[in-house]
């Protein structure tokens, strides 16, 4: 199931980016080797919400990557990406699609991890992954 959500800035500047998490915020980090709504309620609990409530989803361990834009990378345009990070892909999807989620894609070996692709109703896809790389989230 879904263990993390990974963040990713991507910036025309990815050392003045990365110096001012690690210098000004002062986050913890690993390396990669080479590269207003009152009250609480829980899933499936209906309350006393309003629906114009502001509701704030606690999203579990994350961490936060900075990716390069512009020529000769991927990515040209800055933006910020939402991606799940989970312990088996294909459990994982199975799981999620046993609850009425549909994947647009995948599993596909993107080389950082095997990743599919969520439909999320109104709203992007979003990236659910397998990860093959470090991670920071229980660093």
């Amino acid at each position: 199931m879904i263990t993390a959500v990974h963040t990713l800035i991507y910036s025309d500047d990815p050392s003045a980016t990365r110096a001012f998490l690690k210098d000004v915020l002062r986050w913890p980090f690993v390396a990669e080797p080479g590269s207003g709504d009152e009250g609480r309620g829980s899933a499936g609990d209906s309350g006393s919400q309003d629906p114009a409530d502001w509701l704030i989803f606690t999203t579990g361990p994350s961490e936060l990557g900075v990716h390069p834009t512009g020529a000769g990378t991927s990515r040209s345009q800055r933006h910020h990406e939402i991606a799940l990070v989970c312990d088996d892909i294909d459990a994982t999807m199975a799981e999620l699609s046993g609850r009425g989620a549909v994947f647009t894609s995948g599993p596909t070996d993107m080389g950082f991890g095997l990743a599919a692709m969520v439909a999320v109703p109104g709203a992007d896809d979003i990236l659910v992954y397998e990860a093959r790389h470090v991670t920071a989230y229980d660093a």
